[in-house]
């Protein structure tokens, strides 16, 4: 895997984890009230919760990728789904309200560290949205790659690492993120992180109208020095 794609994993994985639902306010929480070991473990739960959507995303879409990979219709596919989940997360009318009705979810009393793991892990395993997420960045990532197993692995385990060391930041620093976190902070984050994903979806749509070679850095640059 080339310096390039491991530059946009490691933006993928920092911008991942600002991304805002019920485990960015739990890990939070977790760590004002327990400490930054408790919510390390926490986060490790969801981290592991990942890794299992990704290994069943990539598991139940392998076989028809390696099929159509070079198929552009698929940077399509991919290109919607990442427009509809910005949309839906651009246009999201409980935004404002995020901070003031982020959900209240039992700590556990005793920094029992393997609780805190699979809570973690369940809350964020139950949302099926983010295998959805999941599925769809690999519909589009996979591809780019060749479908080459060795550097899918590489890709999606330096987003993973860019998003964990991305949360032992907010973890650090949680008692100001809270102070900071206004109602108006959270719904320009949402918005911005929603234009972001419309973006990239709207590139990846265009990608799948245009011809391979004209989308080429290396053979325009030709052009240009000729």
């Amino acid at each position: 895997m080339d310096f390039y794609n491991i530059k946009n994993a490691i933006i993928f994985g920092f911008f991942l984890s600002f991304m805002i639902g019920p485990v960015f306010f739990m890990l939070i929480q977790t760590s004002i009230l327990k400490g930054a070991r408790a919510a390390i473990m926490f986060n490790l739960g969801v981290i592991l919760g990942d890794v299992a959507f990704i290994v069943i995303a990539y598991l139940g879409s392998r076989h028809l990728l390696e099929r159509i990979k070079d198929d552009p219709r698929l940077f399509f596919i991919g290109g919607l789904i990442l427009v509809i989940y910005g949309l839906i997360t651009y246009f999201d009318k409980s935004n404002k309200k995020e901070v003031e009705d982020a959900p209240i979810i039992e700590i556990p009393v005793s920094n029992n560290y393997l609780k805190l793991l699979l809570k973690g892990f369940f809350l964020n395993f139950i949302n099926i949205g983010v295998l959805g997420f999941w599925l769809g960045l690999i519909v589009v990532i996979g591809p780019t790659l060749d479908m080459n197993p060795n550097h899918i692995f590489w890709y999606f385990t330096t987003i993973i690492i860019s998003y964990f060391i991305t949360d032992l930041g907010k973890i650090l620093l949680a008692k100001k993120l809270k102070k900071k976190l206004t109602a108006n902070v959270i719904y320009r984050i949402k918005k911005t992180m929603g234009i972001l994903l419309i973006i990239f979806g709207v590139g990846l749509i265009l990608k799948g109208f245009i011809p391979k070679e004209k989308l080429n850095l290396d053979n325009f640059i030709e052009r240009v020095e000729k």
